[in-house]
């Protein structure tokens, strides 16, 4: 389990944490899950019963067996299993695409729990999730280990490759001004046919009105 998911077996141990990979089909299983899903993950004949029968829907499912829901007051209950539950979705996704695997993200979720646990029973405020983050990100980065940096390369282009350039700008701008050329001329050609439909029609109606006046 270590060597699989260190991160989720830090934050609810490795009983609960193996049941529940072995109940979602494996680690990216699990780690493709929303929080709301590991919740009840478990639970689904209580879910789907609650559902037909239109009773309450389950609280919690295999997550019963952490040790943070059992410390937690009969009231708390669902509120720590949904926080669990989130912080459960973000261990597994960090084991399952992480490159390097550590335990320090697990840990850091493990004392947010802990301090969910005593806001709610004495109003202790806990600290948020981006500086808990932050924090486990700069001891990786004193360990070496970089997480969530972006890398920036920087495009090298050759010379032959700014004339190619430069010959498509060109192309693409002589294509342009020869389909500006070909709509002018087809317009003056337009309007010279007018022209001379035109000039033709007064010829007819000159020669019509001379043979009435003959006849």
């Amino acid at each position: 389990m270590n060597a699989v998911a260190p991160n989720l077996q830090a934050l609810i141990g490795e009983i609960v944490g193996s049941k529940l990979i072995a109940h979602a089909g494996g680690l990216t299983n699990l780690s493709k899950y929303p929080a709301s899903t590991i919740q009840i993950l478990g639970a689904e004949k209580a879910l789907f019963r609650a559902l037909k029968t239109k009773g309450k829907t389950p609280k919690y499912g295999l997550i019963f067996n952490s040790t943070f829901i059992g410390r937690a007051g009969l009231k708390n209950k669902g509120k720590i299993s949904r926080y669990l539950a989130n912080k459960c979705a973000i261990a597994s996704r960090v084991d399952c695409f992480s490159e390097a695997p550590t335990a320090k993200f697990g840990d850091s979720l493990k004392m947010q729990v802990e301090e969910r646990l005593k806001f709610l029973a004495s109003g202790v405020k806990p600290r948020k999730n981006k500086e808990a983050m932050a924090d486990v990100l700069a001891e990786l980065k004193a360990d070496g280990l970089f997480y969530g940096d972006k890398v920036t390369v920087a495009k090298t282009v050759d010379s032959g490759d700014e004339d190619n350039e430069e010959a498509v700008v060109e192309k693409k701008r002589d294509k342009k001004s020869k389909d500006k050329k070909d709509k002018k001329d087809k317009k003056t050609k337009k309007a010279k046919e007018d022209e001379s439909l035109e000039e033709d029609s007064e010829v007819e109606q000159a020669k019509k009105s001379k043979k009435r006046v003959k006849a």
